[in-house]
C-alpha cells in the first residue's frame, strides 16, 4: 500500500516530464494507470517504461518525422518489457525486510477525512430509485469505516479491500440505471480514444482498459467519487 500511494502522480508527472509539456492525461490513460495498479505493475516499471518509450523516441527522431507521443498507451509495450527485465534481475534476490515504522500518507485522520468526504459526495449526487438506495448503504458505511479508523489504527489491506467491494456495488448500479443511449456512447468514446493504440496492447489488456473507462465516466456524470485509498487527496 505504502508504495502505490503516489502511483497515480508520480507517473502523470515522469510523463509530462519526458514530454516536456503539462499535457493532462485523458481519460484513457487513467484507466490504463489503474489497469496497471491492479494487475500489480510495480511503479517503478511504469516510470521506467516511460523513460524508455521516450528515450527510444527521442533516437527515432533525430533519424526522421514520428507521431509525438501523447498518451500513455505508446508506453505499454515497454512497460511489459520493464516488468519482465525485473522478475530477471529478482532471480535469486533476498527479499528485504518488511518496515516497521508508519505507514507515511496513510495516517488515521487523514483516512478517516477521506471516507467521510466520499460518504459526503454520495450523499449529496443526484440519484433516483435504486441507485439512490445503494448509495445510501454506502454513505453508512463509509462513515461506519470512518468511525473505526477513527477508533484504531486499521489493516489497510482489508480496508481495501472493503471499498473495493463498495465500489463495484456502486459500478454495478449505476451501470444497471444508466440509460442504454448514454451507455452506447460511453463505449463509443473508448472505442474511438482506444483505436490508435489497440495493436501495442493485449487483448486483455484492452477490455481491462475499456472496463475502467467505463467505471470512471459513469462516476463522472453523477459526480461521485473513487473510493479507493490510492484517491486521496
Amino acid at each position: 500500500m505504502e508504495n502505490y500511494f503516489n502511483y497515480f502522480t508520480e507517473i502523470e508527472e515522469q510523463f509530462q516530464r519526458r514530454r516536456g509539456s503539462l499535457l493532462l492525461l485523458s481519460t484513457l490513460d487513467w484507466a490504463l494507470i489503474e489497469t496497471w495498479r491492479e494487475a500489480g505493475i510495480p511503479l517503478d516499471a511504469v516510470l521506467r517504461g516511460i523513460d524508455a518509450t521516450f528515450d527510444k523516441y527521442e533516437t527515432r527522431k533525430s533519424r526522421a518525422r514520428v507521431r509525438r507521443i501523447n498518451g500513455l498507451a505508446y508506453c505499454v509495450q515497454e512497460v511489459m518489457a520493464a516488468v519482465e527485465n525485473m522478475k530477471e534481475a529478482s532471480v535469486g534476490a533476498q527479499p528485504a525486510g518488511k518496515s516497521s515504522g508508519p505507514a507515511a500518507g496513510f495516517e488515521q485522520e487523514r483516512i478517516a477525512a477521506h471516507l467521510e468526504h466520499c460518504a459526503a459526495q454520495l450523499d449529496g449526487a443526484s440519484l433516483a430509485g435504486l441507485a439512490r438506495e445503494i448509495a445510501h448503504q454506502l454513505v453508512d458505511s463509509l462513515r461506519g469505516a470512518s468511525e473505526e479508523v477513527k477508533a484504531a489504527a486499521p489493516n489497510l489491506e482489508e480496508l481495501e479491500r472493503r471499498l473495493t467491494v463498495m465500489e463495484e456495488k456502486l459500478f454495478s448500479v449505476l451501470t444497471a440505471t444508466t440509460a442504454e443511449a448514454d451507455l452506447v456512447a460511453m463505449r463509443e468514446e473508448s472505442a474511438r480514444e482506444l483505436a490508435p493504440y489497440r495493436g501495442r496492447m493485449q487483448t486483455a489488456q484492452i477490455r481491462q482498459v475499456e472496463q475502467q473507462f467505463m467505471h470512471k465516466r459513469l462516476l463522472e456524470k453523477h459526480g461521485l467519487p473513487r473510493l479507493s485509498l490510492f484517491y486521496m487527496s
